[in-house]
């Protein structure tokens, strides 16, 4: 027993893990934010299109129309991000997002929208999202360091995807109950809310940067860190395809597959809820496992990518569909953090959004013309044999970029290359990275 006179040690306050800093912990609140609120806008616009009126081809060039400018505008948005300090890109871009999605929001609640103006405005959408997403990403991967990396990118990515998962569930019964207008004011909210905490990132601690020779100059470093690695561009090139085909599958074919035969918006939001749910179990798996092959054992967890498109081409019962989405969820999400991981550890800090950029670029090059052509697909071939050519050409490419020996062999590290030949400092700490042990 403690005797009366001797002192009671005070209890101490849960301590954050040293990879969660300040920062990080800003940047996954930012996360949760928008995803709760952007995901149920992604089946909000599909549906505000088709209560106009509209038809497969109108929600492919919705979808288009909000691509376009993201692939017009990357490589600027990249360059920009590794000049500025990145969260004041992500702030500005975050305002334009928030006052697109209100005007959305406001011409569905108060009038008839025309193609036009749902086309414009999801343009500008768009466009916030080509500066964001380097920013974003540069700014993640200087919060993190050490060999704890993955874990750090699994827990964001675990805390974004269960966000989106109750966005999409909760947008889709928003959309069946109260009609999308409303879904799409509260996307516009949570950018508002979002771009607010990004405000109070730190940045003091990120290394200045070397004066360059203009935009053009540092456009052409990056494409220099881009194409000399040979990992790198392969799976940039294998998700240039694959992303085209999936989000057709996602943006156009479900929806119509959902009104047809699976009762409409409600079920769909719950299957894309599905597939959020997938994505923390495998954020999960990720916090725990990891593969020293990082490339090899991502891209064979790729596989499975095709089982959506090739379940809405049946299409199966939707008990059926939900299982399939979840399973694809699980095992693109051990892809998503082995590719943060191996960027993080390859890429210096001073190039990252540079590096993001052509890699977001490549990434989404081909969705503007996938789901624009979804729709005359559709009536040349018939939704099944679409649906069945977009899980054959996952598979496909996939099977192609591990025939590219980098990618099978990269191994993971526990130190990141450094900038400039110099020691990498954490945005959150003046310690080098491999300080964390």
């Amino acid at each position: 027993m403690t005797s009366p006179a001797t002192p009671t040690a005070p209890a101490r306050s849960p301590r954050r893990p040293d990879w969660a800093g300040r920062n990080y912990s800003l940047l996954t609140a930012a996360a949760v934010v928008t995803n709760l609120g952007s995901q149920g806008a992604l089946v909000a616009a599909a549906f505000a299109v088709l209560e106009t009126g509209g038809d497969g081809g109108d929600v492919g060039l919705v979808a288009a129309a909000r691509t376009l400018p993201l692939v017009l505008f990357l490589l600027i948005g990249g360059a920009v991000a590794d000049r500025l300090p990145r969260h004041r890109v992500m702030v500005a871009a975050n305002a334009l997002n928030c006052l697109s999605q209100a005007a959305f929001a406001a011409l569905v609640l108060t009038g008839d929208p025309r193609l036009w103006q749902m086309m414009l405005l999801a343009a500008l959408g768009g466009t916030g999202q080509a500066f964001f997403g380097p920013a974003a990403e540069g700014m993640l991967m200087s919060s993190v360091s050490g060999e704890q990396a993955g874990r750090a990118f699994a827990v964001f990515r675990m805390a974004m995807q269960g966000a989106a998962l109750g966005g999409a569930a909760v947008g889709g019964a928003m959309v069946a109950a109260i009609g999308p207008g409303w879904v799409l004011a509260a996307d516009a909210a949570a950018f508002a809310v979002a771009g607010a905490l990004r405000a109070f990132l730190d940045v003091g601690h990120i290394p200045p940067r070397a004066p360059g020779g203009g935009l053009l100059a540092d456009l052409r470093e990056g494409w220099r860190e881009f194409s000399g690695r040979a990992w790198l561009w392969a799976v940039v090139v294998q998700f240039s395809i694959a992303n085209a085909v999936v989000s057709a599958a996602d943006a156009v074919y479900g929806p119509l597959v959902a009104r047809d035969h699976l009762g409409g918006a409600g079920p769909w939001g719950l299957a894309l809820g599905a597939f959020g749910a997938g994505t923390v179990a495998g954020a999960v798996l990720m916090t725990r496992w990891k593969p020293r092959r990082l490339l090899l054992a991502g891209t064979l967890c790729v596989f499975p990518l095709a089982l959506p498109s090739a379940a809405l081409a049946v299409p199966v019962p939707i008990g059926v569909l939900y299982v399939v989405m979840f399973v694809a969820g699980a095992t693109i999400e051990v892809f998503g953090v082995s590719w943060m991981t191996a960027l993080h550890q390859e890429i210096p800090e001073d190039k990252l959004s540079r590096v993001s950029a052509y890699d977001w670029f490549g990434s989404v090059a081909l969705v503007p013309l996938a789901t624009a052509a979804a729709g005359p697909a559709e009536e040349a071939f018939g939704r099944a044999a679409a649906l069945w050519g977009c899980a054959g050409l996952v598979v496909l490419v996939t099977a192609a970029a591990l025939c590219v020996p980098d990618v099978r062999n990269l191994r993971r590290r526990t130190t990141p290359v450094a900038q400039g030949g110099t020691g990498h400092m954490s945005a959150d700490a003046e310690r080098p990275v491999g300080g964390l042990g």
